[in-house]
């Protein structure tokens, strides 16, 4: 059975992981949004740097993604440990929201980068956001350029 200060602190490292799950599919949101009115006021401008500027906030978001998964990894492993605590050990240190001696078990941040689940959204969309600006870019020095044949 598991001491009723235990069960507290499960609780405590469960709200702070849904926290943390609710910051990482709002950037998502985030991300998704910005890059979306970036497109859409270079489209308005007939500018390429509005649709390049995007590139930006992806990425920035893509880190900051990463980052709040890789933290929500470390208190998962945390409320793993104190799960399996055995009570004498928890009351030595009871509600630590350490997660430094989980460090070693979780993957590195930039590793958590790479992650199926936070890649799997950010690389199509700063390749998107590439190939559209490059595109626009393109598109732009064109009808800058004088033409004999015109």
């Amino acid at each position: 059975m598991v001491p009723e200060g235990q069960q507290k602190h499960l609780g405590m490292i469960q709200e702070v992981v849904k926290r943390l799950a609710g910051n990482s599919f709002a950037y998502k949101g985030w991300a998704i949004t910005i890059v979306a009115a970036l497109f859409a006021l270079g489209a308005k401008e007939a500018n390429a740097a509005y649709i390049g500027v995007g590139l930006l906030p992806a990425l920035a978001f893509w880190g900051l993604d990463a980052y709040y998964l890789r933290q929500e990894r470390l208190f998962r492993a945390l409320y793993d440990g104190v799960r399996k605590m055995e009570a004498a050990v928890w009351e030595a240190d009871p509600f630590t929201m350490n997660t430094s001696p989980y460090v070693p078990e979780v993957k590195s941040w930039l590793d958590t980068v790479f992650s199926k689940t936070i890649a799997g959204l950010y690389v199509p969309l700063v390749v998107v956001v590439f190939v559209v600006a490059t595109i626009a870019w393109i598109a732009q020095m064109l009808a800058a350029t004088p033409c004999w044949y015109r």
